[in-house]
């Protein structure tokens, strides 16, 4: 029986067409700027994100460290929202590669307001760090991949700004926020300075994010780039999936999205509950104490059902584009059907 792997949209495979794309690139040298498709790739980006250049580079986490790094200088406050994935889940990389102090802003549903993020930007005086960059997520992984509203981005873009300090996107599924709520990606960047986008998740690329922002911002994050190792030859082959996903898998974002709000709304099990209806492609359920997440996964291991934790009893179940319909109904099947 087929295994139905629920624990990321990063597990998608490349299609037979995507295959094709990647064998017939046109590649160069990146480091000295020839390869056409990533020059093409780069271009396209920048313009659907409304910003002047773009910068291919291998990872999310690495797309982020570059953009952490741009606008600061170690000592610094970073300030971020409490549930981020740059904090959690990139190996300390503020602290290890940035050197950078870390202020933690809660919020409900990774949206936090100005007036809470103002309230932490440390006084100006020889005592503390020197204030410099928020850093926001959108949609947002830990809360369930919600979207953060636009007016809450400008809101918090517009505060940085009269204060003199810098905003960077993890747009990592901004595909899925522009896709579900209509907006433009080009709309949703206005207010920040800079902003990652990632290939591999939703849109099933098996490698790269983009990093977007001024001119003079991507020049120098190409020397960072170099710092951090991520300097590429060849990598057209890779950048080629990339304009393929951009073409054939954004706009059908949709069907995941509809497939989460399934495996949610159809979930029915006593000791299982959905915390909040998903707003893309990203479902968490809660269960009983006495269960734990660890015994739900590897019970539904066993009826051929991949998920990952989020807690001690909770579970996120990720639809993407390696997951059809018939998929989720049979996930949904396992669910209601466990044992526990």
């Amino acid at each position: 029986m087929k295994s139905i792997d629920l624990r990321s949209d990063t597990v998608t495979r490349p299609s037979s067409a995507m295959r094709k794309a990647i064998a017939e690139a046109e590649v160069g040298d990146d480091v000295h700027g020839d390869d056409p498709t990533v020059n093409r790739l780069q271009e396209r980006i920048a313009h659907e994100l409304g910003k002047q250049a773009a910068l291919y580079v291998p990872s999310g986490t690495m797309s982020n460290q570059i953009g952490v790094a741009l606008h600061t200088q170690p000592g610094d406050q970073l300030i971020l929202e409490a549930q981020s994935h740059i904090y959690h889940y990139e190996a300390g990389a503020p602290a290890a590669l940035s050197g950078l102090w870390p202020s933690l802003v809660p919020s409900p549903s990774g949206a936090p307001e100005w007036s809470e993020i103002e309230k932490l930007i440390a006084p100006q005086n020889a005592h503390n760090p020197r204030p410099s960059l928020v850093c926001l997520e959108n949609t947002h992984n830990r809360h369930g991949g919600t979207i953060v509203p636009l007016e809450c981005i400008d809101e918090v873009g517009q505060g940085c700004h009269e204060r003199g300090l810098k905003l960077h996107l993890d747009g990592a599924r901004l595909f899925n926020a522009s896709v579900a709520t209509s907006i433009p990606l080009a709309r949703w960047c206005e207010k920040v300075d800079t902003v990652s986008v990632c290939f591999s998740k939703g849109l099933g690329a098996p490698v790269g994010s983009c990093l977007a922002g001024s001119e003079g911002a991507i020049a120098q994050a190409k020397r960072l780039r170099k710092r951090f190792g991520g300097g590429m030859r060849q990598v057209g082959i890779l950048a080629a999936a990339c304009l393929y996903a951009l073409d054939h898998n954004f706009a059908r974002l949709k069907e995941d999205h509809a497939n989460a709000r399934l495996l949610a709304e159809g979930l029915d099990h006593p000791r299982m509950s959905i915390p909040s209806l998903p707003e893309t492609n990203i479902v968490l359920v809660d269960v009983d104490e006495e269960v734990g997440a660890k015994r739900l996964l590897s019970l539904l291991d066993e009826q051929g059902v991949r998920a990952v934790a989020f807690g001690p009893n909770r579970i996120r179940l990720t639809v993407h584009l390696d997951v059809s319909r018939q998929d989720c109904e049979r996930a949904l099947s396992v669910l209601n059907g466990l044992s526990l």
